[in-house]
């Protein structure tokens, strides 16, 4: 099944998105994430009738922990010129960053430009507290694209990459959600092509075969230590190619067109845009 997040009002739901966009209602997000696997069996048992959402939102509860793995691609790390990492390099950011496909990121009137990071994010189906990587690998409700864009200025002033990673509007996710049965199990993620465009060039061209830790080897990690639980995302880390290390550097500005696509969900496609564009 395929996973879309939609306004309603005020109230964020999800809902099974088909082929031409239409969108099946599933639950309220909340309630939908309360118990993921329920909500899913009794949407297969009585899907609802197709509609279209006028506004779309990202697709995971408000209150959704997002958390990021750095460093996690060997090439990556070489190209950044910091040692490969012994455990997974976690950072957070706010759900109040995440945004949709086709939605404008904008650049921060402090930043020269923003920088691409194209991502396979996991979404969190159980709640998972110190878990083994098969007990994690099971906890995964689905896979998605996710752009960690990236305002390297503030990133790199200080030691602390906080409020580099939270830049407002810089956390596309989408444009679909494909639950983990749709990709063949919880193992689906590997083997992935992860490919980020810049105005129709190619900028980042990786596989997730690549990573240094393993989906169910992050998931444990970070379990041992805090909690996952339903609707939460941990984005995986991005392949070589980002473009502060370019020589020159290269960055988003505004009126670039930023796509991030993976092997089995689709393109994420934003536009960047200037300060003005900020909420």
């Amino acid at each position: 099944m395929r996973l879309i997040g939609f306004k309603d009002g005020r109230d964020r739901w999800i809902g099974a998105v088909d082929s031409t966009g239409m969108v099946s209602r599933i639950a309220p997000a909340d309630t939908f994430y309360s118990d993921p696997a329920g909500a899913l069996e009794s949407a297969r048992r009585a899907p609802a009738t197709p509609e279209k959402p006028a506004e779309f939102a990202p697709p995971v509860p408000a209150t959704a922990k997002v958390l990021c793995v750095g460093l996690n691609y060997r090439a990556h790390a070489e190209e950044a010129d910091v040692p490969v990492p012994d455990y997974p390099t976690v950072f957070g950011r706010w759900e109040s960053t995440l945004v949709c496909d086709g939605d404008e990121v904008p650049v921060p009137a402090c930043e020269p430009g923003l920088d691409w990071e194209a991502e396979l994010a996991v979404i969190i189906g159980r709640t998972l507290t110190d878990a083994s990587e098969e007990e994690a690998l099971g906890g995964v409700l689905g896979f998605t694209c996710f752009n960690d864009v990236s305002a390297r200025k503030r990133q790199f002033d200080t030691t602390q990459w906080t409020l580099g990673k939270n830049p407002d509007r810089s956390g596309p996710i989408g444009p679909v959600v494909v639950t983990a049965d749709e990709w063949g199990g919880p193992d689906g993620w590997s083997g992935r092509k992860v490919v980020a465009r810049v105005n129709g060039e190619v900028m980042q061209s990786g596989d997730t075969s690549e990573m240094i830790f393993s989906v169910g080897r992050i998931l444990s990690y970070i379990s041992q230590t805090t909690t996952l639980r339903p609707g939460d995302v941990v984005a995986t880390g991005t392949p070589a190619g980002v473009g502060f290390i370019r020589k020159p550097p290269v960055l988003l500005t505004p009126g670039d067109v930023v796509e991030v696509e993976i092997d089995g969900v689709g393109v994420l496609r934003n536009p960047v845009v200037g300060p003005a564009g900020r909420p």
